[in-house]
């Protein structure tokens, strides 16, 4: 796995990573978007055979972030949970157990529609609409807000991605965090999920997701 990628923005030190995260170094912050845990287990009581190992795998992916970068906080950009409880779920709340120390902030998202109550029996932060963090705001779909001067947004729900073409006119599509010059959509960081392909200005940044590294593409 790549180190990950050094990023100004704002006068503050971010880290980007191939895992789908962020590392905010000033608040000591990892920071993801649409993790959509338990989504397998729903579609296995579907009837859909989707592994379990895929749900444990994002689980494991989460779990390096925050020992690789001992985190005081992690910044969930909606989409936490998939839909209603499973047992995918259960495996969360003993996951979270064994880092009671840290502080988890969920800003929600459309499909996080779980009860109050168990968000606080997890220890989890719930916030409606949006969070202000520093000279950061965080918000999961950005469709109902307007661009402003006094604020830089970090959104998920789109799941952002490129296009990458190659030799003999062939293309391959790829997770990205896009860079714009008010906001920051961050890529689903559950690997169970589509993209939508993105098309970026001039002067924004891309960062895409390629085989376990990450492709600065302008």
């Amino acid at each position: 796995m790549q180190a990950p990628v050094s990023y100004k923005l704002l006068t503050q030190q971010l880290w980007l990573s191939a895992h789908r995260y962020i590392f905010w170094e000033e608040e000591k912050a990892l920071i993801v978007s649409d993790l959509h845990f338990g989504k397998t287990g729903h579609f296995r009581k579907s009837g859909i055979a989707v592994p379990q190992a895929v749900y444990k795998e994002d689980l494991q992916r989460l779990v390096h972030g925050i020992q690789y970068f001992q985190p005081r906080q992690l910044m969930v950009v909606g989409d936490l949970f998939h839909s209603h409880q499973n047992k995918e779920l259960e495996l969360f709340q003993r996951w979270r157990h064994d880092f009671p120390g840290l502080h988890i902030h969920l800003i929600k998202g459309n499909h996080d529609i779980l009860h109050d109550s168990w968000y606080q029996q997890c220890g989890i932060h719930v916030t409606e609409d949006e969070l202000q963090l520093g000279c950061f705001r965080f918000r999961h779909d950005l469709d109902e807000v307007t661009a402003r001067d006094d604020a830089y947004f970090f959104s998920g729900h789109i799941h952002p991605g490129v296009r990458i073409k190659g030799a003999a006119k062939q293309s391959l599509s790829f997770p990205c965090f896009y860079f714009a010059k008010a906001f920051c959509v961050l890529p689903a960081f559950s690997r169970f999920t589509g993209i939508a392909l993105v098309q970026p200005d001039y002067e924004e940044n891309v960062f895409a997701i390629v085989n376990d590294h990450i492709v600065q593409l302008q």
